[in-house]
């Protein structure tokens, strides 16, 4: 079981992981995954399904604290739920799928992939490198299509999809502040078929933690669930008065350093 130390780093990252997500728009997957996985190291649990149990954990923590943001956003009229009901549906099939077979993926693979994206992003935020706007949205075909390509990496990855939905829509011109609320529309289904996929992928999968239901460790998705619903609404009052680009630079630098990390800590057990 967890100690009270890893109990207290889990509620922490629930804090910043909150906050960052209501200051920034960016979902915490790109946080929580790194900490689960320090954390089952640290505790000597989840033994070669650390990975796994991270992105599963970090998936169902999403479900909730993004229905949360839908609410939100919906309350204002800002999400396009044409473009949810065009993308949403080949989203869940990506994510469900990519989920179920990452069971058959060896958690050092899905580890790279984790890497090579957090420094993708990482890179993007930094550089504020954005699409132009230099088309109009495709029709279902080709909104299916991207919605698949999301919803796959996504469930490989643990996080919303809004990283790859928002410079997406953007690209097609959807207004800003139209595209992040659709967006967090979007990651509600992520997760949830996510987190399913996860969950029987894993069942009774050997060396799993007590506490853990398929690829999703309970007692860490329970203390990150807490922190970051009660954090990310501070998170998103503070967008008003806090200086938001200087900040998406300081969380692309947190990224590539956990990124390499993790990168380094492959390396050791090549």
């Amino acid at each position: 079981m967890l100690s009270l130390t890893m109990i207290l780093v889990l509620l922490g990252c629930g804090v910043v992981a909150g906050f960052l997500a209501g200051l920034l728009g960016v979902g915490g997957g790109l946080v929580i995954v790194p900490v689960i996985v320090g954390v089952l190291h640290a505790s000597g649990l989840g033994g070669e399904h650390v990975q796994h149990l991270a992105v599963g954990t970090s998936l169902a923590v999403m479900v909730f604290t993004s229905f949360a943001s839908v609410r939100a956003h919906h309350k204002k009229g800002a999400v396009n739920w044409a473009i949810v009901r065009g993308m949403a549906p080949a989203m869940v099939a990506g994510t469900l799928a990519g989920s179920l077979l990452a069971g058959l993926i060896p958690g050092q693979v899905l580890r790279c992939l984790f890497v090579v994206y957090a420094y993708v992003i990482g890179a993007q935020m930094f550089f504020a490198a954005k699409p132009v706007a230099s088309r109009e949205l495709p029709g279902f075909a080709g909104q299916s299509a991207a919605g698949s390509v999301i919803g796959v990496i996504s469930s490989w990855v643990g996080i919303g999809g809004g990283s790859m939905s928002v410079p997406f829509m953007g690209w097609c011109n959807v207004p800003m502040h139209n595209a992040i609320a659709t967006s967090a529309a979007l990651g509600w289904p992520i997760a949830l078929s996510g987190a399913i996929g996860y969950l029987i992928s894993g069942w009774g999968a050997p060396g799993l933690p007590a506490g853990a239901v398929g690829f999703v460790y309970l007692p860490a998705m329970l203390a990150l669930l807490v922190m970051t619903v009660l954090c990310a609404p501070l998170g998103a009052r503070a967008a008003h008065s806090l200086p938001v680009a200087g900040l998406k630079k300081a969380f692309a630098v947190l990224m590539v350093v956990m990124a390499t990390q993790m990168l380094l800590e492959l390396l050791h057990h090549s």
